[in-house]
């Protein structure tokens, strides 16, 4: 017999098998050896009071073992070695899972990558740090997984209305990711694992007959009259069937070629600010009330930070607790930083963008479809220019930047290349600046010792999402421009992080499919 309950449980109990399960004898009213097994199926910490919960939905085991893994519904991929392909440019997560959708309908998917397999990134990554070399093919940005191969790898999205999201989830299971991912609220796969479930998926679609080219940057399409028929590669290699552009938010080359190439494309809103670290102990003893911390039995705390100020949002973005701030440069003359967090989030530091939103109409110094993307290249240049060409980053106190002074020292952190003081209230432009100002204050006010003299702030966060959305249909989701052409995930502007960006991908497929159908 099978019992589903809900329970709210201290968090001690939460981690210990043997009192969850005398609990549950008592509240299911039957001796505790009749529990064979106890299943998580959905778990999520309340931290809102100072008694901190853990809210449990479970399935009970009694007088009988749990057969299998209730939880993952594995998919099975056929053969289609000999089916008709389908183009990917891009092997991001909207890439990969369109690749592994196209699979299930009965195509062949023939993923074109500009950057190396997930192994060989880290190479020209570490280059990035120790060398201040920024290979613009391979980086934190460019390669297979995409930014999210090495940016955290969190699972946690609210664009539930677009596709099936418990999918996504079971798909990186059955790749190897842990069955957490398919119970918690706020799932995460870590920076350190990610990667393994990448490999995992790429040797599942070589393996069903599709085809994944690294190394091969797209640098125009094919076309016969005014009719794209498929994409020419840098070097030199002609690829033909519908496309999918899977190309990410960094694609700022790619953008460029669509530009020139007529496909129609509109300025994107997106938020730019910087990376703001804190002693992840701070963190912990804010979020759970208690001057000793987290204690034995709760995870690294994260924090979500959201107010106004002069009408524009400002917000935290990609909270990494237990994590560190890596440098996101995809070519010369720009800085960048982002972040992440290994599966155990176990660094003595937390960091999260924080960022003001902007709107098109916001932007007046650039002009056209790409003047977002405009406004990210000055800054990215200007915070280079300023660190003497170097990926050592500006940094400066959070209370000095509130208070608009230059820092005289700055804490240790987390940032590989490392940093240095200096205004990077001043380096922003002042329509960020002044709201970022405003926006720790707040968030000092409602969070006692948020705003501190141990936090950093280091800049600059400009790859919160795409500058440029690619126009599609929102029936068939082809370009507008092109009936060929299929725009998907975040570099598209239809997607904000890797689940939604999984979701378009598969959407995507599902379009190609149809088109296909329709036109054969």
């Amino acid at each position: 017999m099978i019992e589903t309950i809900d329970v709210r449980v201290d968090p001690r109990t939460a981690a210990t098998p043997l009192l969850l399960q005398s609990l549950l004898s008592t509240r299911l009213n039957i001796d505790v050896n009749r529990i064979k097994s106890i299943c998580i199926v959905r778990r999520s910490i309340d931290a809102r009071q100072r008694n901190i919960f853990i809210n449990l939905s479970l399935k009970v085991f009694i007088d009988e073992e749990e057969r299998g893994n209730s939880l993952l519904n594995k998919i099975e991929y056929p053969n289609v070695s000999g089916s008709r392909s389908v183009i990917i440019v891009g092997a991001g997560p909207a890439g990969m899972f369109a690749a592994l959708r196209l699979i299930e309908l009965g195509f062949k998917p023939i993923i074109l990558e500009r950057g190396k397999d997930v192994d060989s990134r880290r190479i020209d990554m570490a280059k990035i740090s120790r060398e201040n070399i920024v290979d613009s093919d391979s980086n934190y940005c460019f390669g297979e997984g995409g930014a999210g191969a090495f940016s955290d790898g969190k699972l946690y999205t609210r664009s539930k209305k677009r596709g099936n999201v418990e999918k996504i989830l079971q798909v990186f299971v059955q790749h190897g990711a842990s069955e957490d991912i398919l119970v918690d609220a706020h799932p995460h796969i870590g920076t350190d694992r990610l990667p393994k479930v990448i490999k995992a998926m790429r040797e599942t679609i070589i393996s069903a007959g599709g085809e994944i080219h690294f190394g091969t940057r797209v640098t125009d399409f094919i076309y016969k009259g005014s009719n794209i028929e498929g994409v020419l590669t840098a070097n030199g290699e002609s690829f033909y069937g519908p496309v999918i552009l899977a190309i990410g938010h960094s694609a700022r080359d790619t953008y460029r070629m669509l530009q020139n190439r007529g496909i129609e494309l509109q300025p994107k809103g997106l938020a730019i600010g910087v990376r703001l670290e804190h002693p992840q102990d701070l963190i912990d003893k804010i979020q759970y009330h208690n001057p000793n911390g987290r204690g034995k039995y709760l995870p690294a705390a994260e924090y979500s930070m959201l107010t106004r100020v002069n009408d524009r949002a400002v917000y935290s973005f990609c909270m990494c607790p237990g994590g560190f701030i890596i440098p996101s440069a995809s070519g010369p003359d720009q800085q960048a930083v982002n972040g992440m967090s290994p599966s155990n989030r176990s660094t003595k530091w937390a960091n999260s963008g924080m960022v003001v939103e902007i709107l098109p109409d916001d932007v007046t110094e650039f002009e056209g479809n790409l003047k977002m993307l405009h406004l990210q290249e000055k800054i990215e240049r200007t915070f280079f220019e300023e660190s003497n060409k170097t990926q050592n980053a500006p940094a400066q106190r959070m209370t000095d930047f509130v208070e608009a002074r230059m820092s005289k020292s700055i804490e240790p952190t987390s940032y590989a290349p490392g940093v240095h003081c200096a205004r990077v209230d001043k380096l922003l432009p002042e329509f960020i600046s002044t709201r970022l100002r405003q926006g720790f204050k707040d968030f000092g006010k409602k969070y006692k010792g948020f705003l501190s003299d141990k936090a950093t702030v280091i800049g600059c966060e400009t790859r919160t999402s795409s500058p440029v959305r690619i126009l599609r249909d929102s029936q068939t989701l082809s370009s507008v421009s092109h009936q060929m052409v299929f725009p998907a995930g975040e570099g598209a502007g239809y997607a904000g992080g890797i689940v939604s960006a999984g979701v378009d991908g598969e959407r995507a497929a599902e379009a190609v499919a149809a088109y296909i159908s329709s036109n054969s």
